[in-house]
């Protein structure tokens, strides 16, 4: 595995662009930046290079959060920081990681850096725009054909449950023989049971859960790659998401969740209020090794639940992230002691 270099914070200003120009670094995309000792900010950025704080860290060093992408510590330092056993071993498995989709990597990294400050209906936006963009991408493509010919899903009658009781509303994903993955059929379903809750205002909460032994899987691989055009792919995406219509409804909203909540699985229950997990759940952002980043609202929703930095940890890494973390993070509000 190629060693990540890992420079001081006075050392920053001081290196060449990758190319001569600031542009989207492709080849050197990932640079550690040593916290130990004493910690100067970085000041303006030069180039696109995704910047790893490498702990442990010294006094003053929350200074350089806004400056740098993540920050990978043997202890707990802050909301900011994610503990690793080994720092250095985990900059290099992330700069692995992000050399085989280095665009989508820096596109998602630079997102997340302004993105935060938008109202949420803009970040939509902002989020289908990169992801549009990179569907267009050779990295993607590189993935497609790697997966090869899928048949399409099969229609079914319920892809989502919609039961009322009282002034509840509970929506259960249905597609269990696909580990509700997050396609057409079910995200039509799912936005139309929203609606009722958007129009009825006696509803007072919404429920959402999945059926079988996954909340959910993520978008549905065989659909990927299948929308005739990128602009008809953002619409779809942002206007017949459910994205919007869950922080609409935010405030009464809870998501129960209970094993693998992969891509869209996290990127949309992180809309809700209230989530609850059960101790079998697991997370995880998979998006950057298909050449993609989170498109189902997850560089929105997941920021506003547990920040940038540890989100953009997340995209890259494509590490699972148990319930008990998920918790600490504050990515889930609550653990069951068992089963939903």
């Amino acid at each position: 595995m190629t060693r990540v270099p890992i420079v001081r914070p006075a050392e920053l200003g001081a290196l060449p662009d990758p190319r001569g120009v600031a542009v989207l670094a492709v080849d050197d995309p990932v640079l550690g930046v040593d916290l130990r000792g004493p910690v100067t900010p970085v000041g303006p950025r030069r180039d696109d290079r995704i910047l790893v704080g490498v702990g442990p860290v010294a006094a003053g060093w929350a200074g350089l959060v806004d400056d740098l992408d993540l920050t990978l510590v043997p202890s707990a330092a802050g909301a900011a920081s994610v503990v690793v056993p080994d720092p250095e071993a985990s900059l290099d498995a992330l700069g692995a990681a992000v050399s085989e989709a280095p665009r989508a990597a820096g596109v998602l990294a630079g997102l997340l850096r302004w993105s935060g400050a938008l109202p949420v209906h803009a970040a939509l936006d902002a989020e289908s725009f990169a992801y549009s963009t990179l569907l267009g991408g050779v990295e993607f493509r590189r993935w497609l054909d790697g997966r090869g010919e899928r048949d399409a899903p099969p229609d079914v009658d319920e892809p989502v449950l919609v039961v009322r009781v009282g002034r509840e509303l509970r929506l259960t994903l249905n597609r269990p023989e696909r580990r509700n993955a997050y396609g057409r059929l079910l995200r039509d379903a799912l936005v139309d049971g929203l609606d009722v809750a958007l129009l009825d205002e006696s509803i007072e909460r919404v429920v959402l859960t999945g059926a079988g032994p996954a909340f959910c899987a993520g978008g549905d691989l065989a659909e990927f790659g299948t929308t005739p055009d990128l602009v008809t792919a953002h619409l779809v995406r942002t206007r017949g998401g459910a994205a919007r219509s869950l922080h609409a409804l935010r405030d009464r909203v809870e998501a129960r969740l209970h094993g693998a909540c992969v891509g869209a699985g996290i990127e949309l229950p992180a809309f809700a209020g209230r989530v609850v997990a059960s101790p079998d759940t697991t997370i995880r952002l998979p998006e950057i090794a298909m050449g993609l980043i989170p498109g189902a609202g997850g560089t929105v929703s997941i920021p506003r639940r547990i920040g940038r930095h540890r989100t953009l940890y997340l995209a890259l890494s494509g590490a699972p992230l148990s319930a008990a973390e998920a918790r600490d993070w504050g990515l889930v509000d609550v653990v069951l002691a068992g089963p939903l």
